[in-house]
């Protein structure tokens, strides 16, 4: 479910109060946040952010592209170390099982013509013309 129009964008007190705070004195050096729910509004534009993803700060500088998501998505939570050995080797041999050769001989159930079932219409046809 998402935010009612009517609240507005959520953003942390303590973070609007050190963005004001930056933007007096003219300084651009970086706001340490663990909020990361907040969402990027304009002010926030040209700002740079150290962004908490649970072990370290990740520095993030804002940009316009950047107004309306939240803090958390520029900042990833988990580290991706690579598929498995499994994996990598499947992928050089070709795909394993997708690239399996097709059968040369049609299998027997493949040959057989479909059983002939009568559908209602036909039925209706057959008892008209007895």
């Amino acid at each position: 479910m998402t935010r009612g129009i009517w609240k507005g964008p959520f953003v942390h007190p303590s973070l609007l109060k050190k963005v004001d705070k930056l933007k007096d004195k003219g300084k651009r050096q970086p706001i340490k946040t663990w909020s990361r729910n907040s969402t990027i509004i304009p002010e926030f534009v040209g700002h740079s952010f150290l962004i908490h993803n649970g072990r370290s700060f990740i520095p993030i500088t804002i940009s316009e592209e950047m107004v309306g998501h939240k803090l958390g998505e520029f900042s990833p939570t988990r580290k991706f170390s690579g598929h498995t050995p499994a994996d990598k080797k499947a992928a050089a041999d070709g795909g394993g099982a997708a690239s399996k050769p097709a059968p040369s001989a049609p299998s027997p159930a493949s040959t057989k013509a479909p059983a002939a079932t009568p559908t209602p219409a036909s039925k209706g046809k057959d008892d008209a013309k007895k």
